[in-house]
């Protein structure tokens, strides 16, 4: 006998929910043991638990105990305003899409989705993207999503001494890869963009990936350099007309990677991601004292990509979802101006990222340089494009010649 999707829902239902019971009149457990035991039995049944998950306790959403057992069911930080599932196992998030035809969004990230104090980015990926209505759509519906981390996010906490303290983290970026079912990347999109734009470059991965998937094995490779040729044709000729409607007859510089033998300092990769710069520009400043300030953290040509960014504005506004969230996470009066300058620097990254790092991401593609294996891929994205490579194990923090003073260094 064959089940719909809807009876196959509601029997995983039945089954989960008389576990559920059956634990809780045999055993004097509290809420949060009973939340612990529905949380194991619906996260392996993957993106159908969080439908059941989200049904049991629709109206309880607010109880911050239904929310810290969602987040653990998703994987994901605040997933009550995304309500997406994510895999943590690559292995397991290939199976997911080679059983539904779906690609893969992996995303690689500094700390863990999950945390609060992962890194800046994946933060705001929170904010501004998986909560946004329209993107949380194709997301669910679309794709099998995957999170990885890449290595702890570096965090500092300044104390008060008045049991105040001020926690964040500093240095370090995030890249969706998007994979077919073998897990071969197909695109990748470097850092954080606009909603807008952003649903823009998920939805011509995905019609690639599935193109790529009904090719023959021999014809794979072509197709994907074609596709990347096509997308880097496509971001020179909309560069050229940015720069003819702005006027802008020297043009801002485009150089993607630093090859050098020492490893970058913090503050050389810090401009690579505007809006997360913004945040730990202030403990960069704290941490390398040394360096001046009036460059410290300075973008390129910053006015020309200033002027550039003011044409994707719309690109980034927030919606109802994301300002939701933004406004439940935050102290702050003055809410309109925080938004505003959070769009502001959201769009200087979208275009950023879209004709610096999106650009050279394409070139590896077309030369067929180490982009088969994401995993080598994504070694070369943190060394050579977010400049915080695995070889260093302090991410530009602690140049050598720089005096602190300190018993060894500091370091610990």
């Amino acid at each position: 006998m064959k089940f719909s999707s809807y009876q196959n829902l509601s029997v995983l239902m039945l089954i989960s929910l008389s576990f559920i019971q059956f634990a809780d009149a045999r055993t004097p457990v509290d809420q949060s043991s009973r939340l612990s035991q529905e949380v194991s039995i619906l996260r392996g049944q993957g993106s159908q638990g969080l439908q059941l998950f989200l049904k049991n306790h629709a109206s309880q959403l607010n109880d911050p105990k239904i929310r810290t057992a969602l987040d653990t069911l998703c994987q994901q930080r605040d997933c009550y305003a995304s309500r997406l599932y994510w895999y943590t196992d690559l292995k397991q998030a290939k199976a997911a899409a080679q059983a539904s035809g779906k690609p893969i969004l992996s995303l690689r990230l500094l700390g863990r989705l999950d945390q609060d104090l992962s890194c800046a980015n994946s933060r705001f990926f929170r904010v501004a993207l998986y909560p946004n209505a329209q993107v949380s759509k194709v997301l669910q519906d679309r794709f099998i999503l995957h999170w990885q981390s890449v290595r702890p996010a570096p965090k500092v906490t300044i104390d008060f001494g008045d049991g105040r303290k001020l926690e964040r983290t500093i240095t370090g970026n995030s890249i969706h890869y998007i994979l077919d079912g073998s897990g071969r990347p197909i695109d990748a999109i470097p850092g954080l963009y606009g909603p807008k734009a952003f649903l823009q470059k998920l939805q011509q991965a995905e019609v690639a990936a599935k193109e790529y998937s009904k090719l023959a094995i021999a014809n794979r490779n072509r197709f994907l350099q074609k596709y990347h040729s096509d997308r880097l044709q496509a971001i020179q000729t909309q560069w050229t007309a940015d720069l003819s409607q702005l006027g802008i007859q020297t043009p801002p510089a485009r150089m993607a990677s630093i090859n050098t033998t020492q490893s970058p300092r913090a503050e050389i990769a810090a401009p690579l991601a505007i809006s997360k710069m913004v945040v730990e520009r202030p403990l960069l400043r704290t941490i390398q004292p040394n360096n001046n300030r009036d460059t410290l953290a300075k973008i390129t040509d910053e006015d020309a990509w200033n002027k550039i960014a003011q044409l994707y504005t719309a690109d980034t506004k927030l919606d109802q979802n994301s300002l939701a969230l933004i406004r439940a996470k935050t102290q702050t009066g003055n809410l309109q101006g925080l938004v505003q300058n959070f769009e502001a620097a959201m769009a200087l990254d979208t275009v950023r990222n879209e004709y610096i790092l999106h650009s050279q991401i394409h070139q590896w593609f077309v030369a067929g340089n180490q982009t088969s294996d994401v995993a080598i891929l994504n070694e070369k994205v943190y060394a050579q494009l977010f400049l915080t490579p695995s070889s260093d194990p302090w991410l530009g923090l602690a140049p050598n010649d720089a005096y602190t003073a300190i018993d060894n260094d500091g370091f610990r």
